[in-house]
């Protein structure tokens, strides 16, 4: 069964909310909401309005359980854009859109909730069967590598006069 929840004309822009909209879908109620909760956005704030708007039209219209439910549609559509002036130089005006969009929601139970996967546990044998990195030989420094050989012996010449 479908479960639908509108809000009309919210005060946002529909390109900001379409931003938010698009992470709950497909996901739980209970996890939808957890996202909007922790979203620092305005429009977070509208589309969680709407959402709780849907699960209590589905707990109080449909007798439906709210753990059960799953967002199956959340779209944002543009609404009227109210027109306004703002005074510029020389006499002239520029335009200001306040743009407005509504706000949908469709919750379903028919979808089926699918747990999160949990990582995978490994094992000792895993680990020792890889062979262990071979280390490199160690490189001696190269006063060490050859000792100094004591300087040749030089006579000392002499000049005859």
């Amino acid at each position: 069964m479908q479960i639908k929840s509108i809000y009309r004309g919210a005060r946002i822009s529909a390109f900001k909310c379409r931003e938010v909209t698009r992470e709950i879908q497909g996901l739980p109620v209970a996890a939808a909401l957890d996202i909007l909760a922790f979203t620092p956005k305005k429009a977070a704030t509208l589309v969680a309005k709407t959402l709780k708007s849907a699960v209590a039209n589905a707990e109080n219209n449909n007798n439906l359980r709210a753990d059960k439910l799953v967002v199956q549609e959340a779209t944002v559509g543009e609404g009227p854009t109210f027109k306004r002036f703002q005074p510029k130089a020389r006499g002239s005006a520029g335009p200001i859109r306040k743009r407005t969009s509504h706000i949908r929601i469709i919750l379903t139970d028919e979808i089926e909730i699918k747990p999160k996967r949990q990582p995978k546990k490994s094992s000792s044998k895993s680990k020792s069967s890889k062979p262990a990195p071979k280390k490199k030989a160690a490189v001696p420094a190269p006063e060490a590598a050859a000792p100094k050989a004591p300087a040749p012996a030089t006579e000392p010449t002499t000049t005859q006069e």
